[in-house]
């Protein structure tokens, strides 16, 4: 675990990558729920990370509801920039799917599963990206490095 320049403690970042990577095995098992539950998550460490490596006024404990992180998200990180409303929507969509994956009882179509978990990937990348572009050398060596769940 490392601390942020904010002082903040988190490894949610390796954990994505890994947990993206779990989504993909998944889907190629056929389990298709597990892989959206999977890529989900990849997608809900990632955001809760780059929360916590930008600026943003948000507690440590940011992800300790889903809709609380995914609102802080969206408005200290989508809004007014600096990354793409498209990946607002992307963990929104993700959220929803995994709801009816994990609580509805409604099996998740292949094709569909593939999509989000290839998203997750998008999503999970672009994050790893954008923490580059603006030079946070913390966040970005935990999202390249592994450690355990």
């Amino acid at each position: 675990m490392t601390t942020h320049a904010a002082g903040r403690d988190d490894d949610r970042g390796p954990k994505a990558e890994r947990t993206c990577a779990s989504a993909r095995v998944l889907l190629e098992l056929n389990d298709t729920d597990s892989a959206c539950n999977r890529a989900y998550y990849a997608m809900f460490d990632a955001a809760r990370a780059a929360l916590l490596a930008s600026s943003a006024p948000v507690p440590p404990a940011v992800g300790k509801t889903h809709s609380g992180l995914i609102t802080a998200f969206r408005l200290y990180l989508v809004k007014d920039g600096p990354l793409p409303k498209s990946l607002g929507r992307l963990l929104k969509r993700a959220e929803e799917t995994r709801l009816v994956a994990d609580y509805r009882g409604d099996a998740i179509a292949p094709d569909d599963a593939r999509v989000m978990v290839e998203q997750a990937e998008i999503f999970v990348a672009a994050l790893r990206a954008e923490c580059l572009r603006v030079g946070l050398a913390q966040p970005v060596s935990k999202l390249d490095r592994s450690s355990s769940r």
